[in-house]
């Protein structure tokens, strides 16, 4: 068995040298666009400029601790949210916005801008 082994492979390694040799890679070539220097924006607003209690959240403190139906009554001239406990609340951010958020009572715990 052995001298079969022996003798395929004496006769297959030359028939390996005759293969075609594979084609070269040829590695693509990078093009880099020109650095621009960034310059400085300026009048943007939002996060960036965030006021301290630009929606006068401090005025309703007296509302925390009581049950959420009291928001309607609080006589609020100005948008507000309500965020009930481990609810869905939409990302868009507005400083002069109320937010109210629930616990899992039901109960105002926080106040704050957004």
């Amino acid at each position: 068995m052995i001298p079969r082994l022996i003798a395929l492979a004496l006769v297959a390694a030359p028939l390996a040298a005759c293969a075609p040799a594979p084609a070269p890679v040829v590695a693509p070539v990078a093009v880099t666009a020109p650095v621009v220097p960034v310059t400085p924006v300026t009048g943007i607003s939002g996060l960036e400029e965030r006021q301290p209690d630009a929606c006068h959240a401090k005025d309703y403190t007296a509302a925390l601790g009581q049950p959420g139906s009291v928001i309607p009554s609080l006589g609020i001239t100005r948008k507000y949210r309500v965020v009930e406990y481990r609810g869905i609340e939409p990302q868009e951010y507005d400083s002069l916005r109320i937010v109210f958020r629930l616990d899992q009572s039901g109960n105002i715990y926080n106040i704050d801008c957004g």
